[in-house]
């Protein structure tokens, strides 16, 4: 496995684990929680003929199933936050916006969907930065070696210039220009994709495709011809693939650049430090230097 994917699933794993918690935590979850709070134990929340579910037992499987984990992930965060505030321990905006560009370039089959919101992501990358600071505060890594790594890996430091792309797909010429003409009058392109496009893989989703690079043969060769000329929220005109009509849409531009050994050299450090150790990469290690009793009690 070459250091361009194992940086890969070791950041992503990191980020992605945190998608969960930050569901939970979301503005529109905790109002939910504290509307939750505020009704009797006994009112019911579903009626199944003549049996019912009151809210008390709905909220004791919800913590059954989820609370631990959900409290565990909770505590994380104010740990590392707390210890980095300890540490002095802070992430530049610039790192994180190059590590976002970074993720969005692997993992360009989410989209932006699959991402949630890109402020929601920033504060994943944010914890996981400082998470992985903190676990590696004392490891000193050679220069060499950091230098090294750059050089056997650089590959993963170059992104090339990617569309986020959707696309509709349909069987006539007539039905294509229909689309357009709707999108001009303020339809959502999402909601014709999922109404009108016969592709069954993309429909669902809204017609996204992800990000692809500039000379993919992921899709078409037509559909990034068409890409360049249009700016970020536009759509193509009608695109014919064999005997299929086409309207793309570009929804976002990464635009190619290359990092420094400078830009990078502090991931690069922490990769190399992460990788010596043993065990995962958790905020669990840190709870006994900050002191840390729940309600689990383990």
């Amino acid at each position: 496995m070459n250091g361009k994917t194992l940086w890969g699933i070791i950041f992503g794993l990191v980020v992605l684990n945190c998608l969960t918690l930050a569901y939970f935590l979301s503005g529109k979850q905790s109002s939910q929680i504290t509307s939750v709070s505020n009704h009797t134990e006994g009112e019911v929340v579903a009626e199944i003929g003549e049996t019912t579910i009151s809210r008390q037992d709905w909220l004791a499987e919800l913590e059954k199933r989820f609370g631990k984990t959900t409290l565990e992930n909770m505590i994380n965060i104010k740990v590392v936050e707390e210890l980095a505030s300890k540490y002095g321990i802070e992430v530049p905006e610039e790192t994180i916006e190059r590590e976002l560009k970074m993720f969005k370039a692997t993992y360009n089959a989410f989209g932006e969907e699959g991402f949630e919101q890109d402020d929601q992501l920033k504060d994943q990358i944010r914890y996981s930065i400082l998470l992985e600071e903190l676990l590696t505060k004392d490891v000193e890594v050679p220069e060499e070696e950091m230098k090294q790594f750059y050089e056997e890996n650089k590959g993963f430091y170059e992104i090339r210039k990617s569309y986020l792309l959707s696309h509709i797909v349909v069987n006539s010429e007539g039905d294509a220009k229909q689309i357009i003409e709707e999108l001009k009058g303020g339809s959502s392109f999402e909601a014709l994709a999922a109404e009108k496009s016969i592709d069954n893989l993309t429909a669902s989703n809204g017609g996204e495709l992800g990000y692809v690079e500039v000379e993919s043969s992921f899709v078409p060769p037509q559909y990034l011809e068409e890409a360049e000329k249009l700016s970020v929220g536009e759509w193509s005109n009608v695109i014919q693939v064999d005997d299929e009509f086409v309207v793309v849409y570009v929804e976002d531009i990464l635009e190619g650049v290359t990092f420094t050994y400078d830009e990078v050299k502090n991931q690069i450090r922490r990769q190399i430090a992460l990788d010596q150790m043993e065990g995962n990469i958790s905020a669990h290690k840190l709870w006994e230097e900050i002191g840390v009793s729940w309600f689990y009690g383990e």
